[in-house]
């Protein structure tokens, strides 16, 4: 899934020099006396070396499965000089040294790779410094390698060092800023295949999830989910039926005073299974919030009257030639997009254990936003933060429905009022119905033409709702150039990098859609809707301007201005973006004659924002039934430049399951919002993509050293778009809905079987 951008900038100033109570972070720890010889050396508080040369690396970001834990350790291991096998991961707690501790929009490597190179870097200074003097030589004699000192024919292993003479350089933030990490000729780890570490834990059984946490004398409890995520109010609890169920004990009616879970009773009972069917006996009676009168096209018309409207959003792009180019144009193209509301459906159902002890309130769950949870939990609970500590879990599935951790709030509240240990969990049912699903959307975008056929001007309109604009951080958006705040993750992805003459792209937060639910972050968050209109969108200009649809694009990925790039992280801009696609191209058979009913389409993208671009291309080669309107994807050709790639198998792992999840958004997943709840509850109507409709997938990575960026996320932007005009490649109809149903299809089918009829003389 994704985080808050200013919480990403937050994270890494934190990380850099240590702000929020760790203005220590990096430095060296103070000598210790004869009596703590005994632990290991710690030369920042991101790793220990013990006597037997083993490093455990802390690691402050979430897992849901894709093995963060052994990227970052690695970044760390290549500096410090050790053996891979001697390499150890602790997934920590909550700790204000820790600063913000939050896992997504694929930021965690990019974020962490300067400071946990140069921790690594400073470990081994440290440690050559100490071995030298064991050795009797000066420091400039020795190098580190696989975890030893050398000089000359001898050596001395860390482990030694430890033993023998505790290092006791130290470092200030200042100084570490300044060190400097290896080139990348000299890695032996980074961009090296490699086993996951935390593999074993998972096949053998002994990994914990939130789920599986426990603690004795503990109660559990299932919610009754209210008529509307917000402004229920409980009016009359009947829980008669529920006392014939064996282990039942009460039902709660939630006073919440962070308004995270208004309305919500919680039925409690020695047992799971106890839990759920007493709640199925449990009759609440609720006065609805507004959100009852409120369903799916109600936010989209919104939306629609937003974009209408000549002024109001924030205006991310606005150059001032716009409105006169398209006043001057010899020809414009405009089209709308629009997507559907798409829940996370995670494998692991939310869930939290709460319990209070030794003056702390300690929640058990797996989350990606600790330090956005925390203060919430504090006003919940009508505590001090400091009282409260999360523990790390591992998730079962995230893609971003976790970092809301909403879930852990109910869970203290009914552990305050009952004072013993509860651990709730959430039914399927009672997940997708709480879920913080992704908004619908919709998006005008607008071409200009000269009389040359040369594009000369662009406006992207985007209204949904926005997730960190309303319940995460309103107040630290970042703002545009004239103080306007926006959601980074409603509009990210409309600021792209082609050229296209003078640029408008304005981002509108749909108001109805942000008090009706809780608009979230899933999975790439606005680059899934966004490259939906502005890839499909190119694929109608190319047909507009006569071009093939790749050469098209190219022409405008010239890296022009201000999409030249700029280091350290989009270093050759739009240029590389148009290699990847070249690649692509190439790789797919591009321009090759295909059977009947089976097209190619293509799509460009560059992830998730601008400050951190992963360049990728996609060509979907898709075939469509006439008879049922069945689109069946045989393959999909990507092509990466992520800059360095830390894990080769992880970020091979993450861009697979990226696409995979774009093409079940693009043809099964979405459901719809209808009078204050989603229609689809399980999986009998809310159908992901099945393992037998998973097509080939053939992914390159284009191999470089430059800065590492995020791959959990870019694989998810580009594969709708390329279905979409393959659909239009293998038939001729141009759908512009996600996601693409068949009786969609056959309806744009029967549609312009009309209009040629319509049509003729």
């Amino acid at each position: 899934m994704t985080e808050p951008e200013n919480q990403s900038a937050l994270s890494r100033r934190m990380f850099l020099i240590g702000l929020a109570g760790a203005a220590a972070t990096f430095a060296f720890a103070p000598e210790k006396t004869a009596a703590q010889q005994s632990g290991p050396f710690e030369p920042t508080i991101w790793y220990g070396v013990d006597r037997d040369g083993i490093v455990t690396v802390n690691i402050t970001r979430a897992e849901m499965g894709q093995h963060i834990g052994t990227a970052i350790a690695r970044i760390l291991a290549d500096e410090l000089e050790v053996e891979w096998s001697n390499v150890r991961i602790s997934m920590v707690d909550t700790d204000p040294k820790w600063g913000v501790m939050s896992t997504g929009g694929s930021k965690s490597v990019w974020l962490d790779f300067p400071a946990y190179s140069r921790a690594g870097a400073a470990g081994r200074i440290a440690l050559i410094e100490a071995g030298a003097k064991l050795l009797g030589v000066t420091p400039l004699h020795c190098i580190a390698h696989q975890g030893a000192v050398f000089a000359a024919n001898k050596s001395i292993s860390y482990g030694e060092i430890i033993s023998r003479g505790e290092p006791t350089r130290k470092f200030m933030p200042d100084e570490l800023a300044k060190l400097p990490i290896k080139p990348a000729s000299e890695r032996r780890l980074i961009g090296k295949k490699s086993e996951a570490l935390d593999i074993p834990a998972k096949i053998n059984g002994t990994a914990r999830y939130g789920i599986d946490a426990a603690v004795a004398g503990m109660v559990y409890a299932r919610p009754k989910i209210p008529p509307t995520r917000y402004g229920s109010v409980v009016l009359a609890v009947d829980d008669s039926g529920a006392k014939r169920i064996k282990g039942y004990l009460t039902s709660l009616v939630l006073e919440d005073p962070s308004k995270t879970v208004p309305g919500w009773v919680v039925v409690v009972a020695t047992s799971y299974p106890a839990a759920i069917r007493a709640a199925d006996l449990v009759k609440v009676d609720w006065s609805a919030g507004d959100a009852r009168q409120i369903s799916e096209q109600d936010i989209l018309d919104y939306g629609a009257k937003q974009i209408a409207a000549p002024r109001g959003g924030a205006l991310l792009v606005d150059d001032s030639e716009v409105d006169s180019a398209f006043r001057t144009a010899a020809s414009t193209l405009e089209r709308t997009y629009t997507t559907s509301s798409v829940l996370h459906a995670q494998l692991e159902p939310v869930n939290a254990l709460a319990f209070e002890r030794d003056g702390r309130f300690e929640i058990h769950t797996g989350s990606q936003a600790q330090s956005a949870i925390l203060p919430v939990l504090a006003q919940a609970l009508d505590l001090p933060q400091e009282r409260i500590i999360m523990r790390t879990y591992p998730m079962g599935g995230a893609f971003g429905r976790r970092l809301n951790t909403d879930y852990a709030v109910p869970a203290a509240l009914a552990a305050k009022a009952l004072g013993k240990p509860v651990k709730l969990v959430l039914t399927r049912p009672d997940d997708m119905r709480f879920d913080s699903f992704r908004s619908p959307s919709i998006q005008t975008l607008r071409l200009a033409f000269n009389t040359q056929g040369k594009v000369t001007a662009m406006e992207h309109h985007a209204s949904a709702g926005w997730p960190t604009g309303v319940y995460v951080a309103p107040a630290n958006m970042p703002k545009t150039a004239d103080g306007t705040p926006y959601d980074p993750f409603a509009i990210d992805g409309a600021d792209h990098w082609y050229n296209v003459g003078a640029q408008r792209a304005r981002a509108l937060s749909n108001d109805l859609a942000n008090t009706a639910f809780r608009p979230g972050y899933l999975r790439a968050v606005a680059p899934g809707w966004t490259n939906w209109a502005v890839e499909t969108f190119m694929d109608e200009a190319a047909r507009m301007a006569g071009a093939d649809a790749v050469a098209f694009r190219i022409r405008l990925l010239d890296g022009a201005g201000r999409n030249a790039g700029s280091a350290p992280n989009a270093v050759g801009g739009a240029k590389r973006q148009a290699a990847v696609l070249n690649r692509a191209a190439e790789k797919a058979g591009w321009g090759a004659a295909m059977p009947v009913d089976t097209g190619l389409g293509v799509a460009t993208t560059f992830g998730q924002t601008r400050s951190m671009p992963t360049w990728t291309a996609c060509v979907a080669r898709v075939r469509v039934d006439r008879s049922s309107g069945a689109v069946s994807v045989e393959k999909l050709t990507i092509v990466v430049d992520a800059g360095t790639l830390v894990h080769p198998d992880g970020a091979l792992a993450q861009v697979e399951g990226g696409a995979l999840w774009g093409l079940s958004m693009a043809l099964y997943e979405g459901t719809e919002f209808h009078q204050g709840q989603v229609t689809d509850t399980n999986f009998d109507s809310y159908t992901p993509l099945r393992i037998g409709d998973a097509p080939e997938l053939d992914i390159e990575f284009i191999e470089n050293s430059e800065a590492p960026v995020g791959l959990g996320e870019p694989g998810t932007t580009v594969v709708a778009p390329a279905i979409g005009n393959a659909i239009f490649a293998a038939i001729g109809i141009r759908l512009r809905h996600l996601p693409i149903r068949p009786a969609a299809v056959l309806a744009a089918f029967a549609s312009r079987k009309m209009s040629d009829v319509t049509d003729v003389p």
